[in-house]
């Protein structure tokens, strides 16, 4: 590790790759990226990168606790893998942190004395501060936050960034890092990044549970499960898929396209205001909210 010479911030979002031809997909000639902890997230990221073209996967180095899962991001993706966490930081100037907030203390804090000042760690998990980040990691300067959701997998995800004060210069790297994971939105950190996670990156695990409720109705009107699930999905993503198409339509504009004055959509969206199921969601998402607090504070309960 000694004499090794991390870049620069215009190194990285400048230099550090190179687009070697005008095919899109031609992967650029990033710094080496490791991984610590290739759960979820750390393979959709991975996956992301390696599929969109980004790095290329001898770039990319991983750790696990698990040598079954490493093996399979090897296997699934051409990674390297690593058999500790402190030859990942020997080797990489760009060091995504990819554990579970729960365990992100014990896993960094027996090995923080060896991440160098200049390097870049990037930290997927959810409700843990850039503050606790850098009470873990005092000499690293260049810390970063971000929040995808699992539609990454297929390069569908709206994923947030949050920048450290060290890591102000960083942002045209990290949306090109990320942009083939889908939708980019840098966020400070504080409400606006609270509002994201609850929002988008525990969204899916709302949208699904509202998904089961509509499957389960529809299988007691006598569907067979798997035609009901293919209703209701085509129905989740026919909708959004209009919202796309009409970007410039309100979506309270395009409800009242499926209403008629007394008719059967007005009828059920009348039980639905009157059972305040708005006021239910919002509930929920403040209870998450506090929830991701609590684990910023390092306050959370198991």
């Amino acid at each position: 590790m000694n004499g090794r010479v991390l870049a620069s911030p215009h190194d990285l979002h400048h230099d550090c790759f190179m687009t070697n031809d005008s095919t899109p997909n031609t992967p650029r000639e990033w710094r080496k990226i490791g991984f610590i902890g290739t759960g979820h997230m750390g393979q959709a990221l991975i996956q992301a990168l390696v599929e969109g073209g980004r790095v290329s996967p001898a770039k990319i180095f991983a750790t696990n606790r698990s040598p079954g899962k490493l093996k399979k991001v090897q296997e699934l993706f051409g990674v390297t893998p690593l058999a500790t966490n402190e030859e990942l930081i020997d080797k990489c100037e760009i060091v995504i942190i990819a554990v579970k907030p729960q365990d992100l203390t014990s896993v960094i804090e027996p090995i923080a004395s060896t991440f160098l000042p200049n390097q870049i760690v990037i930290s997927l998990a959810a409700g843990f501060s850039l503050r606790s980040l850098q009470k873990l990691l005092p000499k690293v300067k260049a810390l970063i936050r971000v929040m995808p959701n699992t539609p990454a997998t297929i390069r569908k995800a709206v994923v947030g960034y949050c920048l450290g004060p060290e890591a102000s210069a960083y942002g045209p790297m990290m949306e090109d890092l990320l942009s083939p994971m889908g939708l980019v939105v840098h966020a400070p950190e504080g409400e606006l990044f609270e509002a994201l996670t609850v929002g988008c990156g525990s969204g899916p695990g709302f949208i699904f549970e509202l998904m089961q409720y509509w499957q389960e109705w529809i299988e007691e009107h006598g569907f067979e499960p798997e035609i009901a699930r293919q209703m209701v999905v085509q129905t989740f993503l026919g909708a959004a898929q209009l919202a796309v198409h009409a970007e410039d339509t309100p979506l309270h504009d395009l409800q009242e396209r499926v209403v008629s004055k007394k008719g059967v959509t007005a009828a059920g969206l009348q039980s639905m205001r009157e059972l305040e199921i708005e006021r239910a969601l919002r509930y929920s998402f403040e209870k998450a909210v506090l929830r991701d607090q609590e684990i910023s504070r390092g306050t959370a309960k198991d």
